[in-house]
């Protein structure tokens, strides 16, 4: 990792720039897919599958049968663990419903907000190289509570036309029969356009590849909404000398080895003493943990691109945080909890030094599908609001006409839009007569 020591204000602008990602060599190639999808609908998918996943599949949807199945093909151990996290996320989400409240704002005019389902969300699962079971929990659930009518899952399957089992698991846990195995670009496709298999959507989520990230972006552009934009994963763990190296290390590689690509930074403050030795132990941490993992060279390449930078203050190494507005923040220093209420962008906040960002990546009971790439800064995390809009209601009674309608009249007269004051006028001269 590079190390910035107590850099001035001015030259924080350097180090808040994520590495940018070029989409020109890849825009194309989306487009095509697309496009293919487009004007072919399942022969396309057929043609593409086959293609990008060594598989030519006869049907895509995954039956009943073999979502079942699942049941009897992951261990007690993993299920068990499934039921727990889809207990915490259901829970944390259910508290998240708003009442409907009718408000009088003037006698007569009643006004209230309904939160109803869209009704046709999808889903995307990312299959590949680490099948992310874990974010059709933090997709489904919300989509379930919201009441969603339509609810299609796309994740890619296997060499053999399988898609994993515990993303089946957890499709069968929570009712979906819509799931098909189909992947990548193709499968955002599919989903916005709708083929002969696959029905299209009003929204689509989930996180995915740079082709995944891409098509979702692009298929916007034919009225199709997204839950985010979205970019390489991202941790920001803020430290002192009093932090536990080996914890901080662990979480820095928990971040790491999501992609080459993840964007991994540690805000080290002198507040709680000089904190040389503490980056001393952690780098050494570091290069401990990383050589017993799995995925070492993927971690090693991200880390090669992350940063350590020191300050003097706790009050500076939040401010950078606030400026950086990290999809994680991991408050492990000694005044974690005093420094969370100065918190004002992040995606998700992890306080003290037993609250890793595993526990939220899984079970903790928040969703971890959140803002990357600054965007924290304007966007909020997936929610049980993602899956709602919002219709507002009003209701006038002729009382209520008669003490707002001189003040609409008003307005749009001085906006010189005199149909929208006639609407007002011909109704309270109507009233009159009565």
């Amino acid at each position: 990792m590079k190390t910035t020591n107590y850099p001035k204000r001015e030259d924080w602008k350097a180090l808040l720039v994520r590495p940018t990602q070029n989409n020109t060599d890849i825009k194309q190639s989306v487009l095509a897919i697309l496009d293919a999808v487009y004007k072919n609908g399942d022969k396309a998918l057929r043609e593409l599958t086959e293609k990008f996943d060594g598989f030519a599949p006869t049907d895509f949807q995954v039956s009943a049968k073999v979502l079942a199945e699942a049941e009897n093909e992951l261990d007690e151990s993993l299920k068990s663990a499934i039921q727990t996290s889809l207990k915490n996320i259901q829970t944390f989400h259910e508290t998240q419903r708003e009442t409907l409240h009718v408000v009088e704002t003037m006698p007569g005019v009643n006004c209230w907000r309904k939160s109803l389902p869209i009704g046709r969300v999808g889903l995307y699962v990312p299959g590949g190289t680490a099948p992310l079971f874990s974010s059709l929990l933090m997709l489904g659930i919300p989509a379930k509570i919201a009441g969603c009518k339509e609810i299609v899952v796309c994740t890619p399957p296997d060499k053999n036309g399988m898609v994993h089992p515990a993303i089946r698991y957890v499709a069968h846990r929570l009712g979906f029969t819509k799931v098909y195995a189909v992947g990548g670009a193709q499968a955002i496709a599919a989903m916005a356009y709708g083929t002969e298999s696959i029905p299209q959507v009003d929204k689509i989520f989930g996180p995915g590849n740079s082709y995944v990230t891409l098509a979702k972006q692009l298929v916007q552009e034919v009225g199709v909404a997204i839950d985010m934009p979205a970019g390489p994963s991202e941790v920001l763990v803020i430290a002192d000398a009093q932090s536990n190296p080996d914890f901080v290390a662990a979480d820095l590689l928990s971040q790491a080895e999501h992609g080459a690509d993840s964007q991994v930074v540690l805000v080290v403050s002198d507040a709680a003493g000089e904190a040389s030795t503490f980056v001393k132990n952690t780098q050494e941490a570091l290069d401990r943990q990383l050589a017993a993992l799995p995925r070492k060279e993927v971690a090693a390449k991200a880390l090669s691109e992350s940063r350590i930078i020191r300050f003097k203050t706790d009050e500076e190494a939040i401010s950078f945080s606030n400026a950086y507005a990290p999809e994680h923040l991991i408050l492990a220093n000694t005044s974690a909890e005093a420094l969370s209420e100065k918190v004002s962008q992040a995606g998700s906040v992890f306080i003290g030094a037993y609250s890793c960002e595993s526990a939220g990546d899984y079970a903790s009971g928040t969703n971890h599908t959140l803002p990357t790439n600054g965007y924290a800064r304007n966007y909020s995390g997936v929610s049980l609001d993602s899956f709602l809009k919002k219709i507002t209601f009003q209701k006038l009674t002729a009382e209520g006409l008669q003490n707002l309608g001189p003040t609409v009249e008003i307005m749009a007269e001085a906006e010189q839009l005199q149909a929208h004051k006639n609407a007002v006028t011909i109704r309270l001269n109507a009233l009159k007569d009565v």
